[in-house]
């Protein structure tokens, strides 16, 4: 399996400008997507897709490929990840090299626990999968609907969280990691599906940076879980 590893990282980040190389646990924060990508056998190329010249020459210096910039048509507000991701594995498909599977690393989510990409691809081999999303177990009770509160559990028979049945649980998707095989998501257009699997992963590793408050709170949680 020849497996390429795609970080997206646009340069035009509104809620924190710079966010993708500002410093986080001591690295810029697409360092440790590169490098927990890196340190994965299996995965043969680690590219990072950006339209800046800055955001290329951080990716660069921790070991990342950036053979091409992302065009503009691709770097707007509204551009959705899998024409990124398509635009990639096109570049790489058309310089010769035989891409059996896609994986997406969102920069954003840089507390992966040492491991959990190795066994994420492990269980999307064993499971025979065609795609697979990176989940955290949800202890949270949902509802919805101001107007008229309606509830997505019994509440009135409360469980113990200890007491859900295995499939009676919900999973949240977190963003963090997710593995396409590239045939299937050529004829999807689609990082999910055919065959999808889950993976389960930490509840640390769950968190998604899109603020401020989001940096200092993941970067404590990377001190304590990453840097110990």
């Amino acid at each position: 399996m020849s497996i390429l590893a795609i970080i997206p990282a646009r340069g035009g980040s509104k809620g924190v400008p710079g966010k993708n190389i500002r410093n986080i646990a001591g690295l810029p924060l697409i360092a440790w997507s590169i490098r927990q990508a890196k340190d994965v056998a299996a995965i043969g190329h680690v590219v990072v897709s950006t339209d800046s010249e800055e955001i290329a020459a951080v990716a660069r210096e921790h070991g990342a490929e950036v053979p091409f910039l992302r065009p503009a048509r691709l770097a707007e507000d509204t551009t959705p990840t899998e024409p990124v991701m398509r635009h990639a594995l096109d570049w790489y498909t058309e310089q010769g090299s035989d891409i059996s599977a896609v994986v997406l690393l969102q920069p954003t989510s840089p507390l992966r626990l040492p491991g959990s990409l190795a066994a994420a691809l492990g269980r999307f081999e064993s499971e025979g999968a065609d795609s697979l999303l990176g989940v955290c177990e949800n202890h949270h009770f949902f509802w919805r609907n101001l107007a008229a509160p309606e509830a997505l559990y019994d509440y009135k028979n409360r469980p113990r969280r200890q007491d859900i049945a295995a499939d009676a649980r919900w999973y949240r998707e977190n963003g963090s990691i997710y593995v396409t095989r590239a045939a299937a998501f050529r004829a999807a257009n689609n990082r999910l599906c055919g065959r999808i699997a889950m993976h389960t992963m930490n509840e640390e590793e769950g968190w998604e940076i899109d603020s401020l408050a989001d940096f200092l709170v993941v970067e404590a949680l990377m001190r304590e879980f990453l840097l110990k």
